[in-house]
This record gives structure tokens, sequence and C-alpha cells, in this order.
């Protein structure tokens, strides 16, 4: 319904008021999405499926946002039409959801609270350092690409039809890749290659290669899923609900803090909040180094483990 009213209300407060309503309903779908897919999927099989479901949102992504490109490009149709017809979309697949499939029982009933343990610190790092690397993508490399490279919507509509495209194509192979190489290994190489991204994009000065930094940006965010497979694998499976209520609330953080304070940054120079967001990745890449190879109850982090008791106290 947020998405569906954005058009009518071409006002700040009427832009705020459709930003928070779509806002509520986004984060509580993600929360269930992640709470759900880390309760069914077994250790196992995690990675890979997590890969592919990726693929999937991909795939929906691009038929969104090719939408969007034929619509703003060549249908010439006005922001009203567009928001309804896409929150006319969401709201018919909400209605489909709910009456055409049963109801599932989770394997392990699940806490009801919200709860924070501290032999989960590492997670809660991650999480935090994750928000924040979002931000540098989703505001300021989007930022970069308007006001540097004058994309206009059909343009950024376009790249984001890219973006999905190798992450429908690529995905589900990242995913397995996980599964493969352990989590401290794939978010090492995360981490490796946002640093060059982010110091790349604080220098960029040809419209291409911004573009090509933006894809490779996009396509680092699918090994973001070890995050989630390590915290799979180290937590009481009654948590898994409660965590990820916890964990969006420590992403979101980072969401609130960092626009606003590198917004500022960014008034005097877009090259050093790229340069800052570097410096988060090195950030991150330390937190990596710090998972073990083998992540489980009772071996969470390499350095500054926990004693805690058998009975799953914080």
């Amino acid at each position: 319904m947020g998405v569906a009213i954005t058009g009518y209300f071409p006002s700040v407060i009427g832009l705020y008021l459709s930003t928070f309503l779509m806002s509520v309903g986004f984060h509580y779908y993600e929360t269930i999405k992640q709470s759900l897919s880390l309760q069914w999927l077994s250790i196992d099989e995690a990675p890979a499926m997590l890969g592919r479901l990726i693929a999937v949102s991909s795939m929906a992504s691009l038929l969104a946002y090719s939408f969007l490109w034929l619509a703003q490009g060549y249908l010439k149709l006005s922001y009203e039409t567009i928001y309804l017809i896409g929150g006319g979309c969401c709201l018919g697949l909400t209605l489909f959801a709910w009456l055409g499939f049963p109801r599932f029982q989770g394997k392990t009933p699940q806490r009801k609270h919200l709860l924070m343990r501290k032999r989960y610190w590492l997670y809660y790092a991650l999480t935090f350092m994750g928000g924040a690397r979002r931000q540098i993508f989703t505001v300021f490399a989007g930022f970069l690409m308007v006001e540097k490279f004058g994309y206009s919507v059909s343009n950024i509509a376009a790249l984001f039809i890219i973006n999905h495209l190798f992450n429908w194509a690529f995905a589900g192979r990242i995913g397995a890749l996980v599964g493969r190489i352990g989590e401290r290994r794939a978010l090492t190489f995360e981490y490796c290659g946002l640093f060059c991204v982010f110091t790349a994009y604080a220098f960029v000065d040809d419209a291409n290669w911004a573009a090509a930094l933006y894809v490779a940006d996009h396509l680092f965010f699918s090994l973001a899923i070890a995050i989630k497979t390590y915290f799979q694998k180290i937590a009481d499976p009654a948590d898994m609900a409660s965590t990820a209520g916890v964990a969006f609330t420590i992403n979101h953080i980072a969401a609130v803090i960092i626009p606003a304070l590198f917004g500022l940054v960014w008034l005097v120079s877009p090259m050093l909040v790229f340069l800052m967001g570097a410096g988060m990745a090195l950030i991150s890449l330390l937190l990596a180094r710090n998972i073990p190879l083998a992540p489980q109850a009772g071996n969470e982090v390499v350095v500054g483990k926990v004693v805690y008791l058998q009975e799953g106290v914080g």
C-alpha cells in the first residue's frame, strides 16, 4: 500500500509518510524471510539455497526494473501510475501467497521475546558493518552516478537490470561457493573486493568504469549470505526468529547514522565518503578474519571467546 500511494503524495511530508508505511511492511517481510530460511534450511544446504533465493529475487527485480525502464523511457507513464502498478502487483502477490499456501509449522519452537547473547557478538558486529556498507552502495554510489555522471532515471534502471542479471546468473553459484570454502574465506574475499571498489569510487572519472564498479559492488552483496550461515552454525536453533529482529535493528543503526553523517561529508568531498567506506571495509575484513574455519556453538570466534552456561545463557 505504501508503494501504491507514493505517487499521490508529492510533498516532503507525504513522501515521509508513504515511505514509512512501505518501510514497515518491507522490514517485517525481510525479518520473517531471514528467520524462516535459517529455521527451515539445514546447515549443509543453506549457503546454496540462500544463493538461489537471491537469484529468484533478482529475477523478480529484473521484471520490475525492466518495467520501470520501459515506463520511463518509452511508455512515458507518470510516477503516479508507475507506483500504483508496482504497489498493486505487490498486493496481488500477497493475496496469492496468503490464499494459495498452507500454514507451515517450524521444527523448533522459537523464543517469543527479543534477546541478545554475548557469544553472538561477532555476528552483531558483522551485521552492523554490513548495514554501514549497504548505505555506501544504496545512497552514495547512486549519488555518484546521478551527480557526477548525469545518469537519468532510465539509465539507473538499466544499471539495476544489469546488476540483477548478474545476480540471477551467479548468486546460486556464489552461495554454493560459500558452502565449499567457508564463511571466513568468503567474507575475506568480499571485503578485500569492497576495499578496492570503494577506493576506486573515490577516484573514478569515467562513467563506464563507474558503472562497472557499481555492478561489481552489487555482486559482492551475494557473498554477505556468509554472515547468515555463520550465525546459523553458532546459534541456538530457538534463537533464529528473535535474533532476526535484533539483527535488523542493529543493521539499521548504521542505516540511520551513515546517510546523515556521511551526507554532511559528501557536501565537502564525495571522494572522502568513499575513502571512509574503504576504511569500513578494512574493519569488516578484520572482523571476518576472527571467524573460525569451523564455526559452531562454543567455537564462535578465534579471539574474544565468551564463557557461557550449558543452558545457553548469553
